[in-house]
């Protein structure tokens, strides 16, 4: 294999962070080797990750949940709606979007209301 093959294969197979790494590349009129291409992208993974900044996991200590996710156990109950709820429609409490006279008479406005009775004639 050339080595231009090589060096357009693993620039190719650099993850997207990397895109105006490549730009860069392929706007400059010379050719890089193996070697020059592994020392810029040394560089470039450097520059990435002082870009991107320190990174920190934080894992919590707790009690264990009741429920497992692997479907062991009983099912969680489905929550219910309560009273309080707002509708999305005209934004009122105590009643929801498929349910508010507003958001009714809005859709028959538009002709998506409930059809209407046939004759059959």
């Amino acid at each position: 294999m050339s080595e231009t093959f090589l060096v357009h294969y693993i620039l190719c197979t650099l993850p997207h962070q990397y895109g105006p790494f490549k730009i860069s590349y392929n706007t400059h009129k010379d050719k890089w080797s193996i070697n020059e291409l592994m020392t810029m992208c040394v560089q470039e993974e450097e520059r990435l990750l002082m870009e991107e900044g320190e990174k920190v996991n934080l894992t919590v200590h707790g009690k264990k949940r009741k429920h497992d996710t692997k479907g062991k156990g009983p099912v969680p109950a489905e929550r219910v709606i309560k009273k309080e709820s707002t509708c999305f429609f005209c934004k009122k409490k105590g009643h929801m979007k498929k349910d508010c006279i507003k958001f009714k008479t809005w859709l028959e406005k538009k002709g998506y209301g409930k059809p209407k009775e046939t004759n059959g004639k």
